[in-house]
This record gives C-alpha cells, structure tokens and sequence, in this order.
C-alpha cells in the first residue's frame, strides 16, 4: 500500500490527521486486541464510513487489516506506515511523531493506565518522548537516528502487543 495514496485520502476526510497518524492508532488499537474492529477504529478518528466514497474506506479498511496481519505474524514483517525515504527528512520526522501520538491514542482508546504492566509503561513514555522530536532535521546524522528510532519502534509495538494483548482486553465493537 502507498503511503501517499493513503495520505491523500486521510487528508481529504480529515485535514488534521496523516497516514502515519492513523496507522499507527490502529498499530496501538490492535496490540491491545486483536480483535479490534476497523470500524471502531474508523469511528474513533471520526471518519463516518457511510459518507465517504466504497473505494477510500476500502482503502483504510485494507491498512487496518494488513496491519493485523502483519502485528498477528511472528515474522517481524510489521513496519510503521511513514513516508518513502524520497520525502524530505523534515517530513519522515513530522510523519514519525505523528505515529508515535496515533499510537499512543490507540493504546490509550483500548486500555486505562492502571492496567498497563511496569515495563510497558516505561516503553510507552519512550514512545512519548519521540512525539517531542525535533523535526528541524538534515543531514546523513539525523536520517541514521530516525531509522534508528523506526527500528526501536517496530521491536518495541511486538514487545507490547505480546505485553498488554490478552482476552481480557475488550475494545468496543459496533455499536457498544
């Protein structure tokens, strides 16, 4: 999927929000359950799949799904949905912050602070940090650390999906 196929369609609906904003809302949703339904999460970002056009909800629908496949694998396939590495830095650093406040939306629209484990919070408040990134970035120095932080991301998402994914984690399905 194209990120800035998707990109162009989450701005069309809602102008505040990206991609990667969204993707990673349902990264967070689904490593809570996953069982988490696509239109709850749709209803969360307040897109209201019933006025948008059969193709773009198709679209969002599919990255929700490919994103609980990719999180349910244990092949380490799942990756953050950012811009390719032709965008300017400025902006893969804007789209990975954006990630970071999306997923923790996610976790936090699914679970309550109080049922987090210790370690899981401690990876949280780095996910935290990350949404403070300085995205006045050039230069090979500052692309080396965002793809170091994308890494940490992607090992840190399948350490809480495997810390704070259980049965007894509900998310709301249609109309609960």
């Amino acid at each position: 999927m194209a990120y800035k196929a998707c990109n162009a369609i989450v701005l069309e609906i809602d102008p505040e929000l990206s991609a990667a904003e969204v993707h990673g809302m349902a990264t967070g949703m689904l490593c809570i359950s996953g069982q988490a339904e696509s239109a709850f999460w749709l209803a969360e970002l307040a897109f209201d799949k019933n006025s948008m056009v059969s193709e773009n909800t198709d679209t969002l629908i599919r990255l929700f799904e490919e994103t609980r496949h990719l999180l349910s694998n244990d092949e380490f396939d799942f990756d953050l949905f950012l811009p390719d590495d032709d965008v300017p830095l400025a902006d893969q650093a804007e789209a990975l912050k954006n990630w970071c406040r999306g997923f923790l939306f996610g976790v936090g629209s699914a679970v309550s602070a109080s049922d987090v484990p210790e370690n899981a919070v401690e990876i949280l408040k780095d996910i935290a940090e990350f949404t403070k990134l300085d995205d006045n970035v050039d230069g090979e120095e500052d692309e080396h650390a965002l793809m170091e932080i994308n890494e940490y991301l992607r090992s840190a998402v399948l350490l809480l999906r495997d810390e704070l994914s259980s049965d007894s984690n509900h998310i709301p399905q249609n109309g609960e």
